[in-house]
């Protein structure tokens, strides 16, 4: 009996380290997933990076980013970017549903993708997740969204994201960088025009030049102009509600 008692526990060693160290990894990969949510709330202050723009460093590869707080951005630039990439920002908690669901029918008609990611979306790839399209980061970058808009207010999400949004072709980050190689001029004396050229090249600054526009990036230009400029657009970035009353919404 001594002797099989002996040979079942040095057959169970193997099974029991083996278990160690599959929890261990599961509670490292819980930890990474659930690190951004830890983070988010903590961004309400600070000059956060993108994970693009940490890779770039890593790489050598060159960066260039001189965050600019949103109150010396030159208006027309917010206004430009929101009736560019995300008309709905306002009124959304995050994902425009009813934009999802026109991605999807049009993926079903066989008809070109287009993308349906919102800014806060946005905002949550490139400062938590990897760029490039694949089903595992949306299935990330949904519920974090959600989550950067319960946490953060909307002023907040649209600062974060024009300085990190990748605004030139050769690592050129946030609004004040690309306005510097576009123009020549800081982020705060952009001019109606030149703000909706800059959100033209979004979200591929390396195809589509606002410094030397093309015919399609004028006339994207143009249409966001006219949007941006419309009276009825809503401009919920001017006000920046305290944690409580944002809750309040829900």
């Amino acid at each position: 009996m001594p002797g099989n008692l002996s040979v079942r526990v040095r057959r169970l060693e193997p099974e029991t380290s083996d278990l160690r160290i599959a929890r261990n990894l599961l509670l490292i990969l819980l930890a990474i997933l659930l690190l951004p949510y830890v983070l988010a709330p903590l961004y309400r202050a600070g000059h956060p990076a993108s994970t693009l723009m940490a890779w770039r460093w890593l790489t050598g590869a060159p960066v260039s980013r001189q965050w600019i707080d949103f109150a010396a951005i030159s208006p027309s630039l917010p206004r430009a970017v929101v009736a560019a990439e995300d008309a709905k920002f306002c009124s959304h908690h995050g994902i425009d549903w009813g934009a999802l669901h026109e991605v999807i029918d049009d993926a079903e008609e066989g008809e070109v993708a287009r993308g349906g990611s919102t800014i806060t979306q946005q905002v949550a790839k490139n400062l938590f997740l990897w760029p490039g399209r694949s089903v595992v980061r949306k299935a990330l970058e949904f519920p974090l969204a959600l989550w950067i808009d319960l946490v953060l207010p909307k002023r907040r999400i649209l600062e974060i994201y024009l300085n990190i949004a990748e605004l030139g072709p050769s690592g050129q980050f946030g609004a004040q960088a690309g306005a510097s190689f576009a123009f020549g001029r800081p982020a705060s004396a952009l001019a109606p025009h030149e703000a909706a050229l800059l959100a033209a090249t979004l979200p591929n600054p390396v195809r589509r030049s606002a410094r030397n526009p093309g015919p399609g990036v004028r006339r994207l230009a143009a249409i966001y102009m006219a949007r941006a400029q419309a009276a009825g657009q809503p401009r919920c970035w001017s006000e920046n509600h305290p944690f409580l009353s944002h809750l309040s919404a829900f």
